[in-house]
């Protein structure tokens, strides 16, 4: 039996679940949270969404959003544990395996840790959002509306609208399928990008005043700095997608957003344009992600950890 055939059979033999996705929730974290959520509670289950840090302002459009927990009961346990996008279970940060009697990782993340149970992992899927796609149309349950706007915001999120290169034919297929439910594509659209507050703008020309390019012109940087997020007031969800504006640059081929966490600490987030692997980059240095799209923590000076990235991703472009 298959890792997706087992992870069908668990789905319609548990009752309880606990679904979870990693910290600091993105577009496809967060979506296929709720599209598997949703769905199991359609089915009759008793479902539990959880996130530590909540539900980002921009996703609260989505079905079942106010639903989605941030602790749980210290006896709470479950059938099943599902835990989503994350890439390494510690990312999900909740104690998952003594809460469950199974645990099956689901996600598209290369070189996904293998902590579950059941390891439904494939990283040529657009979006973990498209791996649930699978599972519910494998476990042969109709795609409802809500259903169907959560993996459509999963995919499109995921994909930078269609503009990335994991935009592969499944992506649009399923989008297809999806619109086909009777999602609206420009209410989705408009919840992610047309639905912006003022002190976003506000962190944004502060962080877009720190942008920095390479010499050669083919590496990029900004950052937002902790005194930036208390001057605005605001938290870090506010800087989600950032990196998007240095990866916007003609001749850029590496995109980099750091965000200071303490201070000697920074959340690095790297865009590539294809030639350069930061996933695997991301990995060296103790984080993780895709060929274009990846993460780290790194301790240091913000000079120093600039001048050690863009040493490191110099050597690589040459």
């Amino acid at each position: 039996m298959t890792a997706l055939n087992k992870t069908v059979d668990a789905l319609k033999t548990g009752k309880t679940f606990l679904i979870a996705a990693h910290e600091g929730p993105d577009g496809d974290a967060l979506a296929s949270t709720l599209a598997l959520a949703n769905a199991l509670r359609e089915m009759g289950k008793d479902a539990v969404a959880y996130n530590v840090d909540g539900v980002p302002e921009k996703l609260r459009f989505l079905p079942g959003s106010e639903r989605v927990v941030s602790c749980l009961a210290s006896d709470q346990r479950f059938d099943v544990g599902v835990i989503l996008d994350a890439g390494e279970i510690r990312r999900a940060r909740v104690d998952a395996r003594e809460r469950c009697d199974l645990l099956v990782n689901i996600d598209h993340h290369p070189c996904s840790e293998d902590f579950g149970d059941l390891y439904l992992v494939d990283d040529e899927a657009s979006a973990t959002g498209a791996m649930i796609y699978r599972v519910l149309k494998a476990a042969g349950h109709p795609i409802s509306q809500p259903v169907a706007e959560c993996i459509y915001t999963a995919i499109l999120s995921d994909t930078g609208s269609f503009r990335y290169s994991s935009a592969n034919p499944e992506a649009f297929a399923i989008a297809g399928e999806m619109v086909a439910c009777g999602v609206d594509p420009w209410e989705i659209a408009g919840g992610l990008y047309e639905s912006q507050e003022a002190e976003r703008l506000q962190l944004l020309a502060l962080t877009l005043a720190t942008l920095k390019v390479s010499e050669c012109g083919r590496i990029a940087a900004v950052t937002t700095t902790t005194q930036m997020f208390d001057q605005i007031g605001v938290g870090a969800e506010y800087a989600d997608s950032f990196v998007n504006y240095p990866r916007s640059i003609h001749g850029v081929e590496v995109a980099l957003f750091f965000r200071q966490l303490a201070p000697e600490r920074f959340k690095l987030g790297m865009r590539s344009k294809g030639r350069v692997d930061v996933g695997a980059l991301a990995r060296e240095l103790g984080g993780g992600g895709h060929h274009n799209a990846a993460g780290v923590e790194l301790v240091g000076s913000l000079l120093d950890v600039q001048q050690f990235v863009f040493s490191r991703l110099q050597s690589l472009l040459s």
